[in-house]
């Protein structure tokens, strides 16, 4: 039953509108326009200015900080960057206003608040997406929920399919587990808003439909995908992936055609496909149309594949119908590297790497059942200067019986180092270039554990040679840190963050450097990724340091040795600090959710 309290004399209100009122331990302003008593939550939803103080004309409410527009008996806004203000029922009783100050809501927290993120995402408000996040973690909602919204909206609202903002999106959920619980909300926001800015005045993503035929093998569907890839034919490419996608997700035995499959690929939603097609065909057909030509787009195509798949694995598969095509279109238009001067003078490594690519077979038979562990020197071999040596040193692998996996992060672990003894005398976008190599050769990883079929070799081999290409960025190398390990843990992590408060290249080597001596010293390594996640989310990072902190995670986690937290503290504390406008709008949503009034000082 409704709880009405006593508010204020109708004849004094109507005389002194509007008025503040305090009811049920909310703060209301009473107003009364047009023979009528108004009551609303007198703290403007936008930014918190007292809406007491604003005007109303034809039962319009506008607050005068912003001009935000308020309906004045429904609480609707008129103006998109505003959410809604509360309102409350009102009745005068002889002669008497009261006020009901916690009537029974039509929509519940969690929905209005996926409904505001729905918003901010369409209008690329950061301000009402960071108060969504937070109004749904309070909610006590999944962050896979926010995940999904943000994902459904990223593919359907972007003609050029998955870009910088997905991939955002997938990296900022895979640093969760590693961040402070407060910074979680915020890696959500940056995340959803990425998407937001990436998808800002694009138009759709024009769906096409599956191929209907249910007849037709895992290796043809595969086929098909490539040569649509090749002639650069995203219409017909994405029709495959939809009967591929289709194919793994729907229930059946396998028929007449199809090459019965080894395994069950449970999807999310418990579906189980049995036509040749699971997530690992899947993850082969996207690896081989991407190593089909050289080091697509700077390695991005390929990063953007293996975030597509992290993603899905925590949203869940069922997406997979919208996830997957979208990938289709940056494949289908990415640069190849081949077509680089770069890539084939002096030295054409493209034709290199082809080469070796064609040994594959033979040499994959000659490794058959036999057990490579990676031998010492093995990375220097790859950081060398002599490209031929360096594929030498990976087809001996291969032949030795080594795995995609093994050798993806064995390049992986050259390619920090790349990052890791990176000049500060070089070009400032030149840390782009090591950048790009060391998150492909992740994605490489990422992959590895998804399919192991050969294409992922070339992979492995693009990896390689883009590594050997950004040899001079290490001209001289900068020293690897030799930590005493002797310190104190705490001291050396205090020093480690103030490198991130000054902009000078001297920092760059000094963040490094406490790095390494951090965990030698036996510092925890779950606090340091907890120091540095606040770091990344609290500056206007960008795109890159983003992808770089996440990678760098990932490959220590894989028991990869600290030169990784060393190469991605360096990288990070070469791009900070920043202005940090996006901490400052998150502050301001947080300072709401609390109730502060943030126009007084």
């Amino acid at each position: 039953m409704p709880s009405f309290e006593r508010v204020a004399a109708a004849a004094e209100a109507r005389e002194a509108s509007p008025q503040v009122v305090t009811v049920g331990g909310r703060t209301i302003g009473l107003f009364y326009h047009e023979g009528s008593f108004y009551a609303v939550d007198n703290r403007c939803p936008h930014m918190g200015f007292p809406l007491s103080d604003g005007s109303v004309e034809d039962g319009i409410l506008t607050c005068p900080w912003h001009h935000a527009r308020f309906e004045l008996s429904c609480g609707d806004t008129l103006d998109p960057f505003a959410d809604d203000v509360t309102t409350f029922p009102v009745e005068v009783r002889e002669g008497e206003v009261y006020v009901d100050p916690d009537p029974e809501r039509e929509v519940d927290p969690a929905t209005h608040w996926q409904e505001r993120l729905e918003h901010g995402l369409r209008e690329s408000l950061p301000l009402v997406i960071d108060k969504a996040v937070i109004g749904l973690d309070d909610a006590g909602v999944d962050p896979a929920v926010s995940l999904r919204i943000g994902t459904a909206f990223g593919t359907e609202y972007r003609q050029d399919g998955w870009g910088s903002g997905l991939t955002t999106l997938a990296a900022m959920a895979n640093l969760l587990p590693d961040l402070r619980p407060v910074d979680r909300r915020r890696a959500l926001a940056v995340g959803l808003g990425a998407v937001a800015d990436d998808c800002a005045g694009e138009p759709p993503f024009f769906v096409q439909d599956p191929l209907s035929t249910d007849r037709v093998s895992a290796e043809r569907l595969t086929e098909w995908f490539r040569d649509t890839i090749e002639v650069r034919d995203a219409d017909g490419a994405e029709r495959v992936v939809r009967a591929a996608v289709e194919a793994a997700s729907t229930p059946h035995e396998a028929s007449e055609g199809r090459r019965p499959s080894g395994n069950r690929s449970t999807t999310g939603d418990g579906a189980t496909g049995e036509a040749g097609l699971d997530e690992s065909t899947l993850a082969t057909m996207f690896v081989a149309a991407a190593t089909d030509h050289r080091y697509l787009d700077s390695g991005h195509q390929l990063d953007f594949v293996n975030k597509a798949f992290e993603l899905l694995d925590r949203i869940g598969w069922e997406h997979a119908d919208a996830v997957l095509p979208s990938l289709v279109p940056g494949l289908a238009d990415a640069s190849r590297a081949e077509e680089r001067s770069s890539w084939r003078q002096p030295v054409d490594v493209a034709e290199l790497v082809e080469d070796a690519a064609d040994d594959l077979p033979d040499l994959l038979a000659r490794g058959e059942g036999t057990t490579w562990t990676e031998p010492e020197g093995f990375v220097d071999r790859l950081l060398g200067d002599d490209p031929h040596a360096v594929v030498d040193a990976l087809t001996d692998a291969v032949a030795a019986g080594a795995t995609g996996a093994q050798l993806a992060s064995a390049v992986a672990d050259a390619a920090a180092r790349r990052v890791a003894q990176f000049g500060t005398a070089n070009e400032f976008r030149d840390w782009n270039t090591v950048h790009h190599t060391y998150t492909y050769a992740n994605a490489v990883c990422g992959l590895a554990g998804r399919t192991d079929d050969p294409a992922l070799y070339r992979a492995v081999l693009d990896g390689a040679v883009s590594v050997y290409l950004d040899r001079f960025l290490n001209t001289p190398p900068i020293p690897l840190p030799t930590p005493d390990g002797d310190a104190d843990p705490d001291a050396v992590l205090d020093d480690l963050l103030k490198t991130f408060e000054v902009e000078a290249d001297e920092t760059v080597g000094r963040a490094g450097r406490h790095t390494a001596e951090y965990l030698a010293s036996g510092g925890d390594p779950a606090r340091l990724k907890r120091a540095l996640g606040e770091v990344l989310l609290r500056e206007d990072a960008g795109f890159h340091p983003r992808q770089n902190v996440e990678a760098a995670f990932a490959r220590y986690d894989a028991g990869r040795g600290r030169v990784h937290p060393v190469a991605t503290a360096r990288y990070l504390a070469a791009h900070t600090p920043t202005r940090r406008e996006g901490e400052q709008t998150f502050r301001i949503a947080e300072r709401l959710n609390r109730g502060e009034a943030i126009h007084e000082a």
